[in-house]
């Protein structure tokens, strides 16, 4: 028991340090938004057809790099 209480002792001062340390540090901002910047997502300028017809070109190049022809036969398949 008292071996405990020796070790938690100085376990607690470290993590008050750290705390305290953690406490202190300040970060500013490296940029600052501008006040529209919803406005200036990329998304908001295209529209959902214009989304849809790249998804549906996107997953036609997926499918076109798969292989074709039946899937090897062996352990697992």
């Amino acid at each position: 028991m008292a071996a405990q209480r020796s070790v938690i002792g100085p376990v607690v001062l470290v993590l008050v340090i750290f705390l305290v340390l953690l406490g202190l540090q300040s970060t500013e901002a490296v940029r600052v938004l501008p006040e529209d910047f919803a406005r200036a997502n990329n998304l908001a300028s295209y529209s959902s057809s214009l989304l849809s017809e790249r998804a549906r070109q996107s997953m036609s190049r997926w499918l076109q790099r798969l292989d074709s022809g039946p899937s090897p036969q062996g352990p697992g398949h």
